[in-house]
């Protein structure tokens, strides 16, 4: 986005000239007078300063018929206003700039575990969904102030929670035909698998570079790939529902505050990089554990079959299906160290492994049958 009108405003870590916050829209002609307001404000006395900061300072200053929070400052009614606030600012004709000094500018707290990642992307993706499907979609409100692929830029960010629905019939679906039987894909012999293969493969090579030029390293990259599923599959798909039943009537908004202050024993786990789980027993890591779960059942049920079938068309049909089947295992691996091996307190709740085996008993079932 840097080249098509300046990174979204996002969190913290940003500097904003007055007049953008102001409501001010941009000209050619507009020039800094770094002077003017200083010689002005010299001139007041110091207790008519006080009164008026007073005056601004107070909770009911942005109720009396201002603009604030509309046309004025941080907008309100969206739980992502930074996202809409930055989004109305570069349509008024504003450029922002990407600066990443050697010197560290801003010195941030990010959540430290699955939990406060997990609720801090449901306000996220559910923010930027009601975006998307309100006035202020960037194709709509953005049309002939921004660049479209600005505008397209936006609506990554607004996709985040519609995402969650193929990523999880990726999941599920051809972990399960494997289970049972059931090829999804053509065979890898076939000139009909090369989309398959190709998309994927230029997908993840490309992020991979891009990670790897950027100073992320490979460990670094393979946890964000787990951490965009799991939030894929919890926080996105709840931040989708949230939206729907608000624009239903069923629900109203709500802004869910992350907390970030851990005790010195999470942050310990936290620098040896084990994912915090704790005594949570939400839905959101019954999910987790099942997906984890049955992944790991088709696989094994899937590679019991072809091999007892000594099959070599079988294992070319199912080809794609094991190597997908397969990678989820591997992201996973942290999730099942979490229920099976780990004995710290960022471990699974016993409560959540045992929900998690009694969704998955049906997948085993079949297992069993097909053994037997």
């Amino acid at each position: 986005m840097d080249g098509v009108g300046g990174p979204a405003y996002i969190g913290t870590g940003c500097f904003h000239r007055r007049e953008t916050i102001s409501g001010r829209s941009f000209s050619e002609d507009y020039k800094q007078d770094w002077e003017t307001g200083v010689v002005e404000k010299l001139g007041e006395h110091m207790n008519e300063i006080e009164e008026q900061a007073k005056s601004l300072a107070t909770c009911d200053y942005e109720c009396n018929n201002t603009q604030w929070g509309r046309e004025v400052g941080v907008k309100y009614g969206c739980p992502v206003e930074d996202v809409i606030t930055g989004l109305a600012i570069q349509c008024r004709g504003w450029v922002s700039v990407y600066f990443n000094p050697a010197r560290k500018a801003f010195l941030g707290l990010a959540p430290t575990t699955l939990a406060q990642t997990l609720l801090q992307h449901r306000r996220f993706g559910e923010g930027n969904f009601s975006i998307l499907l309100s006035r202020y979609c960037p194709f709509l409100f953005g049309h002939g102030k921004v660049k479209l692929w600005l505008q397209m830029g936006y609506c990554i960010y607004g996709l985040w929670a519609p995402s969650s629905l193929p990523t999880l019939y990726y999941i599920l679906v051809p972990s399960v035909g494997l289970l049972c039987r059931i090829p999804l894909f053509p065979e890898i012999t076939s000139p009909w698998i090369v989309p398959f293969v190709y998309l994927p493969a230029a997908t993840y090579v490309y992020s991979l570079y891009e990670a790897l030029s950027c100073g992320v390293t490979l460990k670094g990259w393979w946890n964000g790939q787990r951490m965009w599923a799991i939030k894929r599959t919890t926080s996105y798909l709840f931040a989708m529902a949230d939206t729907i039943f608000r624009l239903l009537g069923l629900s109203a908004m709500a802004f869910a505050i992350t907390p970030k202050v851990s005790d010195e024993d999470q942050s310990k786990r936290y620098e040896q990089e084990l994912m915090e789980f704790g005594p949570s027993s939400s839905l959101e890591f019954v999910i987790v554990a099942a997906i984890a779960l049955l992944s790991l059942v088709c696989l094994a049920g899937g590679l019991s079959w072809i091999v007892a079938s000594g099959c070599t068309a079988s294992c070319l049909k199912f080809f794609l299906q094991i190597v997908l089947c397969g990678a989820l295992v591997a992201i996973n691996v942290p999730v099942y160290e979490a229920m099976f091996i780990r004995n710290d307190r960022g471990r699974m709740a016993p409560g959540v492994t045992l929900t998690a085996i009694g969704l998955v008993l049906p997948a085993c079932l079949i297992w069993a049958n097909i053994v037997l």
